[in-house]
């Protein structure tokens, strides 16, 4: 994408009422007015609050949006020309249970406050294979530390990947580290009875994915 590109979707982002783009240090120094307070300022309503990580364009985020109406759902990517394309859909579409929040997963604490996330989704994350890396695997001790601090006592985690060693690697250290694994399964398009969220679905990347006959993976758990 060009640069005149990215620039044109950053300027038409910040009228979109549907986006929200706090800067590192109101985050950090817990000056985000929002935080603790999604629902009630940005929703007007009560229902269950669901977070997808990493969201890319917004593909997903929009599909569960439209899916459960009951709910409310925020994408989040740092690459704010991303979810453009979201945000975008969703105002002129008239999704009203639809946000979008440029920031740094590393954040996502200072973004949300204790107990106010349902489920939280992480779609297609890199898998950050080298051992240098894995401090950015975003299913890593760190990353779900943070995730139980703003997650309900019994919110939900998503994990749906092509990547079989995020899958195994992930798998290995619910167990490990004694958390709940609801549901996994490491070929969601192929074994029956997969959830309907999981298959029906499905991003630009991962039907490209499909095409290939990579196997689409998913893990449900709760972080204990």
């Amino acid at each position: 994408m060009g640069s005149k590109n990215k620039l044109k979707r950053f300027r038409e982002n910040e009228t979109f009422s549907n986006v929200y783009q706090p800067t590192r240090e109101e985050l950090v120094s817990d000056n985000f007015d929002l935080k603790g307070h999604w629902n009630a300022e940005v929703f007007k309503n009560d229902h269950p609050l669901v977070l997808e990580l990493g969201c890319g364009k917004g593909e997903y985020t929009l599909g569960l949006a439209e899916r459960y109406p009951n709910k409310n759902f925020i994408g989040i990517d740092i690459k704010g020309a991303r979810f453009w394309r979201g945000a975008k859909t969703a105002v002129e579409d008239g999704v009203p249970n639809v946000a979008f929040l440029r920031t740094q997963i590393e954040l996502i604490d200072h973004a949300f406050g204790k107990n106010e996330v349902d489920e939280i989704w992480i779609t297609f994350p890199d898998p950050q294979i080298k051992y240098k890396r894995t401090k950015h695997r975003m299913t890593n001790a760190v990353f779900l530390e943070r995730y139980k601090s703003i997650l309900k006592p019994e919110g939900v985690v998503h994990l749906k990947t092509d990547s079989e060693f995020m899958h195994g690697y992930t798998l290995g250290l619910l167990h490990g580290a004694g958390h709940d694994v609801l549901y996994a399964n490491h070929n969601v398009y192929k074994q029956e009875g997969s959830p309907a969220e999981v298959t029906e679905i499905q991003t630009y990347y991962e039907g490209q994915y499909l095409e290939k006959n990579k196997a689409i993976t998913y893990i449900r758990f709760k972080i204990k």
